[in-house]
């Protein structure tokens, strides 16, 4: 898990770099909480996703948004933090350029903006997003979604409820070829903890993670549509 700085539009940003063990292995890049609420690449559920990525072989990177850790920068309500998802996957596709896939995933904040990088990147073939902001932040751009993935969210979530996770789930529309699974974690909050103290129901999150990954990776690639 070596250290990495890169260059981003706000200057220099921390991240950590896991290299794939192949030639040609697929890519991900994960994408942390939001950085005015702790959120850093050192959170568990960031890290959680990093390593369920790293073990199924990916090359691997996660960093820390602008003005967070020793990436440079002020916070910039989400349009900066774009900037540096972008400068990110460049940086990831540089070191990897024959990628077999590319996918992108998210925690709160992080996946809210791994979204929107999905609507502006069509080489991302898949997305895990766990805990996406849905009443804080319009995710209405997600009609039609351009690539399959999977929405993982906790029933007792007051960021995001399910009533608003399943509004949104249920208004994505769908193209052919295409398809956008939930994966509700009942009785978790939205830090993955649950009634009572000492619950932890990250291990759901990481098993419906794996679960989906090993589907999507297990299927034959789709056909190729007007994105790619």
């Amino acid at each position: 898990m070596p250290e990495v700085i890169f260059p981003g539009a706000a200057g220099r940003v921390e991240g950590r770099y896991s290299e794939p063990k192949r030639e040609g292995a697929p890519i991900a890049l994960i994408l942390h909480g939001h950085p005015k609420a702790g959120g850093s690449m050192q959170d568990r559920v960031t890290v959680q996703l990093y390593k369920l990525f790293v073990d199924f072989g990916f090359a691997v990177l996660r960093f820390n948004f602008r003005g967070i850790g020793r990436s440079q920068g002020i916070f910039d309500n989400g349009m900066g933090e774009l900037s540096d998802a972008a400068s990110a996957l460049d940086y990831l596709q540089s070191m990897n350029p024959n990628a077999e896939q590319c996918w992108v995933g998210g925690y709160s904040f992080g996946a809210w903006i791994g979204l929107q990088l999905l609507m502006r990147r069509p080489e991302i073939d898949g997305f895990i997003a766990v805990s996406p902001p849905a009443n804080h932040y319009d995710l209405s751009f997600l009609a039609p979604c351009p690539a399959s993935g999977v929405i993982i969210y906790g029933t007792r979530d007051s960021v995001t409820t399910s009533q608003d996770m399943e509004r949104v789930i249920s208004r994505i529309r769908t193209q052919k070829n295409i398809k956008v699974d939930a994966r509700p974690v009942e009785g978790a909050d939205h830090f993955y903890r649950g009634r009572d103290p000492g619950d932890d129901h990250l291990p759901e999150v990481e098993a419906h993670a794996r679960e989906y990954l090993t589907k999507r990776l297990a299927a034959p690639p789709p056909p190729p549509t007007s994105k790619r």
